[in-house]
């Protein structure tokens, strides 16, 4: 296997050194030939993805050292080995010749085209052999995770039984109702999640969190997405919330909210996208104007805003210097808000000067999505983070490492439930005198949706161990999110296939997994810009 994972490294690196040659000019990737070739730059991306996932993978089973694991690996890299001959998938309708990353026929045949590559391929991504998979994991289950194998093992298999056994009895019987009737996630399981410490995660110890690194974060995430993506991203607002207060905020922000939202007392919300500027904040036009008294007046608009309504506090970016309309001029701030829990009918907004209104949409329902007014509404005095004007861009880059290793980990939980519901229906639905997962096409998509998922999962958690060793790692964080996002939407979609026209019904979980996932690949950056952004980060070193 790894003579195979070698071949695929020699392609990526034949990939890098051409397109280092295309865009690099005067020793840095020029920012007009990568809009220019976005295809070409992104395939890079995806390039480097896909090998760094086979690398980790290939690292995984042999750490793990089980014959299952190596078969799931085996499957996952060989199959790349083969496809990549004919080009790499970038996304729905989109895909790149490797030849436009610069290979020759000659290269092929050296690495992913060698005989020994080729027979690899053949036997371990077979259709025969992801049927095994398949048949294998009815005994076997999904694969070990390599879990008691990290640093803090033992806690890290505990947390995992704890949160599935609450997924499994207080999440999973309520995600379809909650879907359904389109209603917010009831209180009684964001208290538990409280008790559980799950706001307080990552918050260290001295401001009442549990100060677990971010492998228990992606743990923690995966299993509560796995259960419903709404509970799974209750989470998200707060590591963005606590990332920016510990990386920015003062002594007396920290002491003041960091405790709170570790106990969730506070509920905090993000408060970023503008509707005419969608992933490009630097140049956001909300207002916030200084006042004598050292409070802000904010003016304008803000759209999708999850979770609005129960918020208490907004970290709120805004423009401070309506002189500068670069990024020099946003600052950040923790905004305080009522916290509403409103029956239908009553009003969702009443603190003076914000109001809001509900947009509606597809999945990801649990918590709803706003647009928000804010016309002379009051930020007091000590709520500029860190106490610094013209820092609220740079102060927001800082969480993008944790959040997008987050969102990776919800895309792993996703993919795994659509694994699950995929093999459940598989095994009950009889046609034909036999249940479906008998038939070799939807065993295979059983199969693969293992070697994919497991993929996800070991690339995120690759991402979680730099974070924790305090690396940089916003190119590892946006290949996981990439890879992960991915899974979960290939992922949902086989499963309503195997679930034929009852996968189209709304009573079926199925059918839910899929509007869910697809949102996925377009938050917490949309996959596109996370992908010009990893092609930037690879052509810079």
């Amino acid at each position: 296997m790894q003579h195979v994972v070698e071949a695929i490294e020699k392609v990526y690196e034949k990939a890098l050194a051409a397109m280092k040659e295309r865009f690099v000019v005067d020793g840095k990737p020029s920012g007009k030939k990568l809009n220019m070739e976005q295809l070409r730059a992104h395939g890079l991306a995806y390039l480097a993805t896909e090998t760094m996932a086979c690398r980790e993978l290939a690292a995984w089973a042999e750490r793990v050292g089980g014959e299952y694991e190596k078969k799931i690996a085996a499957a996952y890299i060989g199959e790349l080995a083969r496809s990549l001959r004919s080009g790499l998938d970038i996304g729905p309708c989109e895909t790149v010749s490797i030849f436009e990353l610069g290979l020759s026929e000659a290269d092929l045949a050296e690495t992913i085209g060698a005989k020994d590559v080729v027979a690899f391929s053949e036997e371990r991504a077979s259709a025969d052999a992801y049927v095994a998979l398949a048949r294998l994991a009815q005994d076997e289950g999904w694969g070990d995770p390599g879990l008691a194998k990290e640093p803090e093992g033992d806690l890290l298999v505990a947390v995992r039984q704890q949160f599935a056994k609450f997924v499994d009895a207080e999440v999973i019987p309520k995600a379809q109702e909650i879907h359904q009737k389109d209603v917010l996630i009831p209180m009684s399981i964001l208290e538990t999640m409280s008790e559980l410490g799950v706001f307080g995660l990552t918050i260290p110890e001295q401001y009442g969190g549990l100060g677990m690194s971010k492998v228990a974060m992606c743990v923690v995430t995966e299993e509560l997405s796995r259960g419903y993506i709404g509970v799974g991203s209750l989470g998200t607002r707060a590591e963005i919330a606590a990332e920016l207060i510990l990386g920015g905020g003062t002594d007396a922000q920290k002491k003041e909210w960091l405790p709170k939202i570790a106990a969730g007392e506070v509920l905090p919300t993000a408060v970023f996208t503008e509707p005419n500027t969608g992933s490009d904040l630097a140049h956001l036009g909300t207002r916030a104007a200084k006042q004598e008294d050292g409070s802000y007046v904010v003016t304008g608009q803000k759209t999708w805003i999850t979770h609005a309504v129960r918020a208490d506090l907004m970290t709120l970016l805004a423009r401070t210097d309506p002189n500068e309309d670069g990024y020099k001029g946003l600052s950040m701030f923790l905004a305080p808000k009522t916290r509403l829990d409103p029956a239908p009918g009553e009003p969702e907004f009443v603190d003076e000067g914000l109001d809001g209104t509900e947009i509606k949409v597809l999945g990801y329902r649990g918590m709803k999505e706003y647009e928000l007014s804010f016309d002379g509404f009051r930020v007091p005095d000590g709520a500029l983070l860190g106490g610094e004007e013209g820092a609220g861009f740079k102060q927001l880059m800082r969480t993008f490492e944790s959040a997008r290793i987050q969102t990776a980990a919800r895309g792993v939980g996703m993919a795994q439930a659509a694994l699950e519901e995929g093999m459940r229906y598989a095994q009950e639905r009889v046609q034909f005198g036999r249940p479906i997962f008998d038939f070799p096409r939807v065993a295979r998509k059983i199969g693969r949706m293992i070697a994919m998922t497991q993929a996800a999962r070991q690339l995120t958690y690759f991402s979680a161990r730099q974070k924790d060793l305090e690396k940089r790692c916003d190119l590892e964080a946006g290949m996981a999110k990439l890879l992960a996002t991915r899974a979960a939407w290939q992922a949902s979609d086989a499963t309503v296939q195997i679930h034929g026209g009852n996968g189209y019904a709304e009573e079926y979980t199925a059918s839910r997994l899929l509007v869910d996932s697809r949102v996925l690949s377009i938050f917490e950056g949309a996959n596109e810009i996370q992908a010009h952004v990893v092609a930037r980060r690879l052509l810079e070193g």
